[in-house]
């Protein structure tokens, strides 16, 4: 529990963070207002990610995981690399967190977070967007980030970027899909604002498509491993099964060298003749 505990106070960090760059970036009245859409999503995104990978990194990140997001959850999970029993309370965790970082960006930044162009950072997909068109960018963008993850978690030498891969694929996200889909990709950065502001049309593809394209991203990882982990097999065997000419030389095979460390046995006829 004191895990899941963590994963709220990150979770509602994160949302608080949200709110604020949100308040502050298109608020019209404010000195950092961006009129134009896309650009202020690019600086969202920056934001955003740069916080991310912070909190991953802090000391309650490092106790939980970091996840904020529920879909990253069930990810770790069925890439067996997080406990199915910690799931739910962690899911739990996530969106009470959500609800309670929103709250406060509202406590504390007054009536600028719910004008119109603020909305306490609710994320509104583009009004030309299909909804099949959002579900499947939701879907796709995690399961891309959960290929990427999963990538980078097995291989020791490039493991600890792991919160800089996620922060860097949260900002692409939010900057790229941002106008288009919405760029959530979390469905507890969607939850809380749109429970407070009551607009939960499309509430239902943010906390489903990321779950669903986040198992796929896992079993892609899965694919990808086993592929990986057998090719590395028939290397090791093929290594080992070469045949060795007599000479005792070193047998060059590719960009691999096998060198003999015991003589080879003498010729037939060889033995008789030194014993007379």
């Amino acid at each position: 529990m004191a895990r899941a505990a963590d994963e709220f106070v990150l979770t509602a960090v994160l949302l608080f963070v949200a709110v604020t760059v949100v308040r502050w970036v298109r608020d019209p009245a404010s000195v950092l207002y961006v009129d134009d859409i896309g650009a202020a999503l690019a600086v969202i995104g920056a934001i955003s990610g740069a916080v991310l990978s912070a909190l991953i990194i802090s000391p309650p990140g490092r106790r939980s995981g970091g996840h904020m997001n529920p879909a990253v959850t069930v990810a770790l999970w069925l890439m067996d690399a997080f406990p199915g029993r910690s799931v739910l309370p962690y899911v739990l965790a996530q969106l009470a967190g959500s609800a309670a970082g929103t709250g406060l960006g509202r406590l504390v930044w007054g009536p600028a977070v719910s004008l119109p162009t603020v909305d306490y950072a609710v994320i509104v997909p583009a009004s030309t967007w299909q909804q099949v068109s959002v579900f499947a960018a939701e879907a796709g963008s995690m399961a891309i980030i959960m290929v990427a993850v999963g990538f980078t978690m097995v291989r020791a030498r490039v493991a600890r970027l792991v919160p800089y891969v996620i922060g860097l694929a949260v900002a692409l996200v939010i900057a790229l899909l941002g106008p288009r889909s919405g760029g959530s990709a979390n469905p507890a950065r969607q939850f809380g604002p749109a429970a407070l502001t009551g607009q939960t049309t499309d509430l239902w593809i943010y906390l489903i498509a990321p779950v669903l394209g986040a198992a796929l991203g896992a079993a892609l990882h899965h694919l990808l491993d086993r592929r990986r982990t057998s090719a590395h097999h028939a290397a090791h065997h093929a290594a080992h099964d070469v045949s060795l000419p007599d000479s005792g030389q070193a047998l060059l095979g590719g960009d691999a060298a096998v060198v003999l460390r015991t003589p080879l046995p003498p010729r037939s006829g060889t033995s008789d003749r030194t014993k007379e």
